[in-house]
């Protein structure tokens, strides 16, 4: 079978079976199998697959009719410029995201030490330690397979010699450049010390919703990254109400939000003292990030 010939059958059985994008994923997964890029399909139609190439293609298509995700599929995703490992422990790293990085780098300067609350893939500390200069992180997830994930891709990203480095005491090393690392906590539960900035795109969905969300979403990524109770809101009570603790005075609280919860989580920060709140919508003019800086108070001692 011919380069070409694959992947009209491709794209053909991923039309029939409802992807949305049929041709652009046929044409990842067949570049997946055989390592190339979109010109060998464009010049180069006739060239012959050999047979376990041809196989694994087929199976790859099977597998995206059961609307298995693509990235699982691939075991990648890109984001910030990264390419990060991902698998069905972990939310796939979306576009939407990036807006809640590039607002915290607008913030991030050198030597700050950083608590990625509810990591996943780890792409948003990542991406931020990637971006900066001389950053400590911390990130935390409830999932052990999730902060499994986490250390490789810090492992591989940040250039860290081996996961057993990552896996080290979560403690005063941390303060040291470039350190990194990541912490089995249910939310605040296991973190200690104080941090200039937190980030977190924490569970957001509606309860009541998830059954309403495309098969690939309710069907294949963790429902325990994707459900925030009945308004959707659990998550951002409790990381508002309780990140003060962790924050330094002057430091940040970044989140991700769901599109029409702005005013909501808004009032949520501000109720829990946070000042200067502000809502940062995404490129498709929808709410997508809020922000707010916590108080100096008599409760905040000088940073060591």
């Amino acid at each position: 079978m011919t380069y070409r010939e694959a992947y009209d059958r491709g794209r053909e059985k991923l039309g029939l079976a409802g992807v949305e994008e049929a041709d652009l994923e046929a044409r990842i997964l067949l570049e997946f199998v055989c390592g190339t890029t979109r010109n060998v399909l464009l010049a180069h139609g006739d060239r012959l697959l050999d047979i376990g190439q041809q196989e694994k293609y087929d199976m790859l298509i099977d597998r995206r009719k059961t609307r298995i995700p693509l990235q699982y599929l691939t075991g990648v995703q890109e984001f910030m410029g990264l390419t990060f490992t991902v698998n069905e422990q972990v939310l796939i790293p979306r576009q939407d995201t990036e807006i809640l990085v590039e607002e915290a780098l607008r913030s991030l300067h050198d030597g700050m030490r950083v608590l990625d609350m509810c990591t996943g893939s780890g792409c948003i500390l990542i991406s931020l330690l990637h971006y900066s200069n001389h950053c400590q992180g911390v990130g935390a997830d409830l999932s052990a397979e999730a902060l499994a994930v986490a250390e490789e891709n810090a492992e591989h990203l940040l250039g860290l010699e081996s996961a057993a480095e990552l896996n080290g005491g979560y403690g005063s090393d941390i303060r040291e450049p470039g350190g990194i690392r990541f912490v089995q906590s249910d939310l605040f539960e296991k973190i200690s010390g104080k941090f200039d900035m937190i980030v977190s795109n924490p569970p957001y969905i509606c309860s009541d919703v998830i059954g309403t969300l495309m098969p690939e979403i309710r069907e294949h990524e963790p429902i325990l990254a994707l459900d925030g109770g009945g308004d959707g809101l659990n998550f951002y009570r409790k990381i508002a109400a309780e990140s003060r603790e962790y924050l330094y005075g002057g430091g940040m609280l970044f989140l991700e939000i769901g599109y029409d919860q702005g005013e909501a989580v808004s009032t949520l920060l501000q109720e829990a003292g946070f000042l200067e709140v502000q809502v940062v919508k995404d490129y498709a003019g929808l709410d997508r990030v809020v922000y707010g800086t916590r108080c100096f108070d008599e409760t905040v001692s000088d940073k060591e």
